[in-house]
């Protein structure tokens, strides 16, 4: 009798466990469920700004494989727009809602189960049950209940103008974005590419906590240039309504006007069901797994839910990016379909773009090497991305932070222009294999005017870590 497997979640963690698990048995070994509370698989929340912004032309070129892909190619049963909301590991059940049904409860036995539901988008208390126009930004989902608002709501104007008996509804003009981070300062440039009016609110002192103080500061510059207003140290306590709709923000500091307003305030990992099953759960708030993703015997977790150990500080982290929500599921699948494979931790490698402007990290901040209990130096330069007489050169500013006595690297930024964001690969690649600034320095990186200096910032910026270490000793 064929072994079955549910799958909770059918995006980037989920489906790539379910994948690599029929790769390795047949439809006559193993069946697949898959529940997916949405109505898409396999798709890229990162590409939502830029459909939102008219960079990409719709939520279909965000899918990378569709439910009919997985049914007819992979014998898998997706089941969209079904919530699962219970597990019994007892008896090895999980109870669905069939949401596109009036919330008919389905049941379904599994010998294996994948726990992958994702993160759970920040959403405070005043956000709750308020007025219309206020959009989280975690699904395809969301990006298409933002787009419908957007659209419907210029179309009922382009209505109202050609007849004078129709209800008014003005398009909006005006958007207040809350909080700064990834998916804030993206949405915040999606938003202005549509012609909106936007202010970005954001609670800390710069934009872009995931970059040190003095990184964001540089990210602000970029933002305030695109047009759009940055409020910094600000805290939004509630939300102003004029029929129904959102009219204002309401901060610690007065009212914003908004037509809409998007949330980018972080995700959290959705471990509610874990936690009610009695699965592990960390710290960090995620799922606990081994190396081999596995949570109990026959059960598994992986993605935006799970917790997982920072390479450099050996601590706990939550870290929710699809990289590794692909790659946690591949593991898990490899693993549930005989093979072995395990998951070695993470550096925290991220990049992102506002306008022009581009935006990388990778391991520790400041911040993180205090808490980690580290001392340390740190080194900043500002240099090229090509040779200086070369046209395009446009300037980028690195940031390394080393250990102070062993100079071992424990984390690096880069903001800049063209062709900055991306270096951030190497430095990644450095903190992965534990170097210090001084190996670094030698690092035979490539040459040519049309692609660096020669002397590539990261070398630079290598130099005057490895003096700072020297001087510190």
């Amino acid at each position: 009798m064929a072994r079955r497997l549910v799958v909770i979640g059918g995006n980037a963690a989920g489906m790539s466990a379910a994948s690599q698990a029929r790769r390795r048995r047949g439809r006559d070994e193993l069946e697949i469920v898959v529940f997916e509370r949405s109505h898409f698989t396999s798709y890229s929340s990162c590409g939502i700004p830029y459909w939102v912004g008219g960079l990409v032309p719709g939520p279909d070129e965000l899918v990378a494989r569709t439910p009919a892909t997985f049914r007819d190619e992979y014998a898998m049963d997706v089941r969209l727009r079904h919530e699962v909301v219970a597990i019994d590991l007892s008896e090895r059940l999980v109870v669905a809602k069939d949401l596109a049904n009036g919330g008919e409860p389905v049941r379904e036995r599994f010998d294996d189960l994948v726990y992958a539901p994702g993160a759970a988008p920040v959403r405070p208390d005043w956000a709750d049950g308020g007025p219309a126009g206020v959009f989280g930004m975690q699904t395809l989902d969301d990006g298409a209940a933002l787009m419908g608002w957007l659209d419907a709501d210029a179309d009922a104007d382009a209505d109202a103008d050609a007849d004078a008996d129709a209800e008014v509804v003005a398009a909006p003009r005006s958007a207040v974005v809350v909080g700064a981070g990834y998916i804030g300062v993206e949405m915040a440039e999606a938003l202005v590419r549509r012609g909106l009016r936007v202010t970005v609110v954001e609670k800390s002192p710069q934009p872009m906590s995931t970059v040190d103080p003095d990184m964001g500061a540089l990210v602000r510059d970029a933002i305030c240039g695109l047009g759009i207003e940055v409020r910094t140290g600000v805290a939004v306590t509630g939300l102003k309504e004029t029929d129904g709709r959102v009219s204002a923000v309401v901060t610690d500091e007065g009212e914003l006007p908004a037509d809409v307003v998007v949330l980018g305030l972080g995700v959290r990992p959705n471990t509610d069901l874990a936690r009610d099953a009695g699965l592990p759960v960390g710290r960090t708030g995620g799922v606990v797994t081994d190396l081999r993703m596995r949570v109990a015997d026959g059960v598994w977790a992986a993605g935006d839910c799970v917790e997982t150990v920072h390479r450099v500080s050996g601590r706990p982290v939550y870290v929710p990016l699809g990289t590794h929500a692909n790659k946690q599921g591949r593991v898990a699948g490899i693993n549930l379909g005989g093979g072995y494979a395990t998951f070695p931790g993470v550096v925290g490698t991220a990049v992102t773009k506002v306008c022009d402007l581009e935006v990388g990290r990778t391991g520790l901040l400041e911040r993180d090497a205090t808490a980690a209990g580290y001392e340390y130096v740190t080194a900043v330069i500002r240099s090229t991305n090509r040779a200086g007489y070369f046209p395009g050169a446009q300037e980028m500013t690195v940031k390394l932070i080393a250990e102070r006595r062993t100079g071992l690297l424990l984390g690096a930024q880069i903001v800049g222009r063209s062709e900055a964001a991306k270096r951030i690969d190497v430095l990644a690649a450095a903190l992965w294999h534990r170097t210090t600034v001084e190996e670094m320095t030698a690092l035979d990186l490539g040459y040519a005017p049309p692609y660096a200096p020669v002397w590539d910032p990261v070398l630079v910026a290598a130099r005057k870590a490895a003096a700072a270490v020297e001087a510190g000793q």
